[in-house]
């Protein structure tokens, strides 16, 4: 078996989130920063808040927005040039 190939342990090392929460874990790396962590994850809190840090859900919305209104718009062409075929 090889000697030295794996990296150096941190037992203590500093976890930093976007909110501002810093906890201890262990890790290959002294510092980590994440950007969500258990005390501001929806799933863990219990509310139902996007967390939408570069507008990806105003972008989705306006997509859907979009998307519905074309398809009620070929609908309706669809439906006027079926009359005009039946007459």
């Amino acid at each position: 078996m090889k000697k030295d190939i794996h990296p150096k342990y941190y037992p203590a090392a500093q976890a930093t989130c976007g909110c501002g929460n810093k906890f201890t874990v262990g890790a290959a790396v002294p510092e980590i920063k994440v950007e969500i962590c258990s005390k501001c994850h929806p799933f863990y809190t219990g509310s139902q808040e996007l967390i939408d840090t570069t507008g990806r859900v105003e972008r989705f919305k306006t997509r859907k927005a979009k998307a519905i209104a074309k398809i009620k718009t070929t609908d309706r062409t669809k439906k006027a040039k079926k009359k005009r075929e039946t007459k």
